[in-house]
């Protein structure tokens, strides 16, 4: 596949903080998501490399499934272009002062630090996300807004992107910002065959919900799936919200509470998401007119796209192409 991004002179470094009683799963998610060899974006070389570094040589897993053995120190941080700050059960347990400390000369001398789970503890608990806005798993929520009430906690997010320090929601939940930093650091092309690699769902913006009412529909032709599917084949026509109700034979309240018990978003939300991610796609494979791509995503018109992608990455057209697409450095023609 082309690549949405030039290759950098160097991978980017990740550390994972290997505490004690850490979750397996988390440290699992941030090495399968930045550790393995990606051969299916036909790349010279790897984008990322990641280093577990952890307080003592021998670190005990949650529940002692297992230990890991001859961990490098937690001075492999000082090499991080980002910092992953996996979760673990006990909460309430304040972290040896090493990880704390490490966690906040890494921010302090400009790396990304991002937490999973119920990392934020230790995030918050180091200072470092007094007055910020982070999310972390629902069922502590409460726990970390008694231990916590400086941080402005968003209960029921998959995660939040506050710029320099990330957080994400429960286990899962992890995956999703781990993808959305595949976007952010090498475009919507680039995420997209990650997923696929994965077998995860492209594309679920922060701001859903952690958990849906009935993850798995009672009746089998309630599903969204034929619908999803028909209407990614059509995004260049102007769907509503009420021609999607027409498609699926249900009102548009009907439509509604399926969307929200099955994706925890809204019709127009998830519409509006997909255009914006075809929009990108289209710009990092090249396409320069502006008029062109918004017409073939379904937003409509030039401005449109210039206000949503904003939204969405904070670039305008011209800025997005010149850091994703693969003509780098030719502007985009409104």
């Amino acid at each position: 596949m082309s690549q949405g991004s030039s290759q950098p002179s160097r991978p980017h470094r990740v550390a994972v903080i290997v505490d004690e009683g850490t979750n397996p799963f988390e440290v699992g998610c941030a090495t399968e998501l930045f550790g393995l060899p990606r051969p299916e974006l036909g790349l010279p070389g790897p984008l990322y490399e990641v280093t577990l570094c952890a307080p003592n040589p021998g670190i005990r897993m949650n529940h002692g499934f297992f230990t890991l053995t001859d961990v490098p120190g937690l001075d492999a941080v000082d090499d991080a272009d980002t910092l992953v700050v996996p979760g673990r059960p006990d909460n309430v347990v304040p972290r040896v002062p090493a990880v704390l400390d490490a966690i906040l000369r890494t921010h302090a001398r400009g790396a990304r630090v991002v937490s999973l789970c119920t990392g934020s503890f230790a995030l918050a608990e180091a200072g470092l996300l007094d007055g910020r806005r982070a999310a972390t798993h629902w069922l502590w929520a409460q726990s970390f807004r008694r231990l916590h009430p400086r941080v402005l906690l968003e209960p029921d997010v998959l995660f939040v992107d506050d710029g320099d320090v990330l957080t994400a929601a429960g286990s899962a939940a992890a995956l999703d910002l781990g993808l959305h930093l595949w976007r952010r650091d090498h475009g919507a092309e680039i995420a997209n065959a990650v997923s696929r690699r994965l077998v995860f769902a492209a594309h679920r913006d922060g701001g859903q919900r952690q958990f849906v009412e009935r993850p798995v529909p009672d009746v089998p032709d309630e599903s969204l799936a034929p619908l999803l599917a028909w209407v990614q084949e059509r995004l260049s026509e102007p769907l509503t919200v009420t021609d999607l109700a027409a498609r699926a034979a249900v009102s548009p309240a009907t439509l509604h509470r399926r969307f929200r018990a099955q994706l925890g978003t809204t019709p127009l939300a998830w519409l509006t998401a997909e255009r914006v991610t075809l929009a990108r796609r289209l710009i990092e494979r090249g396409e320069e007119r502006l008029d062109a791509v918004a017409a073939r995503s379904g937003l409509g018109t030039a401005a449109n796209l210039r206000a949503r992608l904003r939204r969405e990455t904070g670039l305008s057209p011209s800025a997005y192409r010149r850091r994703f697409g693969t003509g780098a450095g030719e502007a985009v023609r409104a």
